[in-house]
């Protein structure tokens, strides 16, 4: 794990694998999260000429807080590490909660980012025309109940759910997660992908739920950026079968980012769409940066 001293004062936890002078393929990891590298992903950004640059978000593992940060504030976090690493341009995934940021990191470095993806991301929460809660699974409506009730009714309920993620072991993934998995999430849930999905979770409150409560915070408050306002290249990846970020938020967002590839998946699920389909939106966004 690396760590980067940001002008500001704080620290940003982060980790690269891949070839020094490869295009980077910045990860947004969902919520919560921190930076763990799965191989197959590595491997992909390989086979497509890239190294992955994974990092934590503020109040995530080793990152230090941020308190009231916004979506936006990201694109500062990824210029600081980019510069770090000497890296001009990279192209983008978001997954899930990340997804909102790696449109953050399109639509505010416009000349660095090349191309960008939303992989089961969630869209604005005052979404013109959207249901935000309509198809979640009740461990999320619950949660997002909480989100809109304030930062300390949010704060407590984080720190009621934090034991069972802290210590929670890859045969223990689908239970802990409960109605938030579709059979075929289930099914994703392989040896590999769930001790790596359990790791992800057990580094991202490593340190407390801040990351976790910050993210949540973020979501329901304006992004701070116009979805309008991007110019890289963007593709959408949607699961129907997702019980996190329901179908019609990969509808919504497919409408609202001009000129996107799209790519709703009617078989597929919020932890499935990762396993069956990451290796083709590396692809993708390889086709897209024109490297």
């Amino acid at each position: 794990m690396e760590r980067l001293e940001l002008a500001d004062g704080r620290t940003l936890e982060y980790l690269v694998a891949g070839a020094p002078d490869a295009l980077p393929l910045v990860v947004h990891n969902g919520t919560p999260s921190a930076a763990v590298l799965f191989e197959p992903i590595v491997a992909s950004a390989a086979r497509h000429g890239m190294k992955v640059v994974a990092y934590s978000r503020a109040g995530y593992g080793g990152s230090s807080p941020r308190p009231g940060r916004s979506v936006a504030d990201v694109a500062g976090d990824i210029t600081a590490l980019l510069d770090a690493l000497g890296d001009e341009e990279f192209v983008t995934v978001g997954w899930s909660g990340g997804g909102p940021h790696a449109l953050a990191s399109a639509a505010l470095l416009p000349g660095r980012c090349l191309a960008a993806a939303t992989l089961a991301g969630v869209a604005p929460y005052e979404a013109d025309g959207l249901d935000w809660l309509d198809g979640m699974g009740e461990e999320n409506i619950e949660e997002f109940g909480a989100v809109v009730a304030g930062e300390e009714p949010l704060t407590r309920f984080l720190t009621a759910q934090l034991p069972a993620l802290a210590d929670v072991q890859a045969a223990e993934i689908a239970a802990a997660l409960g109605g938030l998995v579709s059979e075929v999430d289930r099914r994703a849930l392989t040896d590999d992908f769930a001790a790596y999905t359990a790791a992800m979770f057990r580094a991202s409150v490593a340190t407390g739920i801040a990351g976790w409560r910050d993210d949540d915070l973020a979501f329901v408050r304006p992004w701070g950026f116009d979805l309008a306002s991007i110019t890289p290249p963007v593709s959408v990846w949607q699961g129907a079968e997702d019980r996190m970020v329901p179908y019609a938020h990969g509808r919504w967002l497919a409408a609202h980012l001009p000129g996107a590839a799209v790519h709703l998946e009617p078989a597929e699920g919020h932890l499935s769409l990762v396993v069956t389909a990451f290796d083709a939106v590396v692809a993708e966004l390889a086709a897209n940066s024109g490297r």
